[in-house]
């Protein structure tokens, strides 16, 4: 069985995706529900149709009249609008054809010639269905493909006139505040609104966009004309409920009465560094504010459902409607280009000054929880219909603190790389290049680097080389925590100590396979396999099998 063959084979045994589809052919598919499966696939993610094969995974082959797939491409362009360009193959498995169609994702909505339009979702029990994809979701798919600003959309059912003067004032105000453009101060109300995009000409009248009626809006408007917009704040002390409140207001209305609210549950205490006073806040109203407004600004306005803010004994959590953007996911989040589903309202409150102008947001909410030494931030529970955000109120390291300050004091502000690997060591003690390459969501080429700076400024130490060269914190660090002990646990043992050390495993348990020298001595596997190599190249010991099964004894 070929390399291929074998990764089909793996690929049915792990049954239907969102991303994967069997149909049978027994009976031969209709032209229309293979149709219907590839244009379910492109309004999704893409991925790949198995054809000739049940639900159950069993291969059944395929009809007489696909085995001939050549026809099978043409015929999915021929009948669908726009047409779709996929890529058949045929392979034999267990004596049974089957054919591979990659399906590639869509870029804008596709559908069958004859107007069928579905796409594919996850039922409660984890399997995948294809359902018909509505008109009033046409709006939220085009907005996750940057291919339309549902924050500029007219509502042309408002007039200017009843825009609340109110707001207008609040966010003159906001712009002096949070240090926003200073030519807008010299605007006029009108020219205001036009700079900001607030308001828009549409057939020599002059209308409000949806950006302009959340931010100079009445607290009416907004509960007519865009129902799907609500923000909420919980406090939650055990299961008592402390604080419950919803907001239907303005869009810097409603931020100005959450921070109001916040701000009471903000503890802060002070450490002495050098010559300086340093606050310890028990959440940085920073980090804070950049995630409570990316919630504001990039949720789905076409989905029913509040941004909902959480205070708990745990920590704080942040969601809001609408999964993350076409192209951002978990593995990329730090470095994926800045993107918003709502680019008009995201242009507004940068200019504002409300938000990050790089609009590099996610990097000062990692600052916040890192450079204090707590858990990074957490946005494991998101999903395709929320984007949630959990930050830890674990108690800060001061001492790690302290060595950030002390750093930025002479070097400068310390990059949220460098914070992201100093603090996965400080949690797993050891770790390689290949180790770190996931949190930092860069190739290794870049951590190695940023790497070797660190040790180069005294923060890290390496240990080993190639491939298997590992980093630990640097004995100064321990030192400053009080940790010398664990530094000497950490730094492992020289090469002659190691090799004592397992000729006495051996002693002791009369072998040693290569995963117990790893555990012994704290080396990668590739460490472990030269020092194994070495004692054998000396007479010291024998190696008994070979791959997988090789352990060592002592020579006899």
């Amino acid at each position: 069985m070929s390399e291929t063959d074998q990764e089909l084979s793996k690929l049915i045994s792990q049954g239907e995706t969102l991303t994967v589809e069997f149909k049978s052919d027994l009976k031969i598919l209709p032209d229309r529900d293979l149709l219907a499966a590839v244009v379910s696939l492109a309004n999704t993610d893409g991925g790949l149709l198995l054809l000739g094969v049940e639900d159950d995974g069993q291969i059944t082959g395929l009809h007489a009249n696909h085995l001939n797939v050549s026809g099978i491409p043409s015929l999915v362009a021929n009948k669908t609008n726009p047409a779709i360009s996929i890529r058949v193959e045929r392979f034999e498995l267990h004596g049974k054809s089957i054919a591979r169609i990659s399906v590639p994702k869509s870029r804008q909505l596709v559908s069958t010639s004859e107007g069928l339009l579905v796409r594919r979702r996850l039922k409660l029990d984890g399997t995948p269905e294809a359902v018909p994809f509505y008109p009033h979701e046409f709006l939220q798919r085009q907005s996750s493909l940057g291919l339309v600003d549902p924050s500029a959309m007219l509502m042309e059912q408002i007039s200017v006139e009843q825009l609340d003067p109110l707001q207008r004032l609040r966010l003159r105000n906001a712009i002096k505040k949070y240090g926003g453009e200073q030519s807008l101060f010299s605007l006029a109300d009108e020219e205001l609104d036009g700079a900001l995009g607030l308001v828009m000409d549409h057939q020599g009248k002059k209308c409000p966009t949806v950006a302009g009626v959340l931010i100079l809006g009445s607290e009416t408007l907004l509960r007519r004309y865009l129902p799907a917009y609500e923000v909420a704040f919980q406090v939650l002390r055990g299961t008592d409920v402390r604080v419950n409140e919803f907001y239907r207001k303005p869009l810097l209305e409603a931020f100005e009465e959450v921070e109001l609210q916040f701000k009471p549950w903000i503890v802060e205490e002070e450490i002495q560094v050098g010559l300086f006073r340093v606050p310890v806040p028990n959440y940085d109203r920073r980090a804070f504010r950049e995630a409570f407004v990316n919630a504001l600004v990039h949720r789905d306005f076409s989905t029913l459902g509040a941004v909902h803010i959480k205070l708990d004994d745990d920590g704080l959590s942040i969601s809001s409607p609408g999964g993350f953007i076409e192209g951002v996911n978990l593995n990329n989040l730090l470095v994926a280009p800045p993107r918003s589903r709502n680019p008009l309202l995201a242009d507004i409150i940068k200019r504002i000054g409300l938000a990050e102008r790089t609009g590099r947001g996610i990097d000062r909410i990692y600052e916040g929880m890192l450079r204090y030494g707590r858990p990074a931030p957490d946005y494991f529970l998101s999903n395709a219909y929320t984007v949630s955000l959990f930050l830890s109120n674990a108690s800060a390291d001061l001492d790690f603190l302290k060595m950030v300050v002390e750093q930025e004091d002479k070097l400068g502000t310390m990059p949220i790389d460098s914070l992201i690997i100093l603090s996965r060591l400080r949690e797993e003690r050891r770790l390689t290049t290949t180790d770190l390459a996931p949190s930092v969501q860069k190739p290794e080429a870049n951590v190695r680097a940023t790497l070797e700076k660190l040790v180069e400024t005294g923060f890290l130490e390496p240990h080993g080389t190639g491939r298997g060269r590992s980093y630990i914190l640097s004995a100064r660090m321990y030192q400053k925590a009080g940790q010398r002990a664990e530094y000497i646990r950490q730094a492992g043992f020289d090469s002659i100590q190691q090799e004592q050390m397992v000729l006495n495993y051996i002693g002791k348990h009369g072998s040693i396979k290569r995963a117990e020298a790893v555990e012994l001595c704290r080396l990668s596997p590739d460490q472990a396999y030269k020092l194994l190599l070495r004692l054998k190249q000396r007479g010291e010991i024998e190696q008994i099998g070979e791959r997988k099964g090789a352990f060592y004894e002592r020579k006899r």
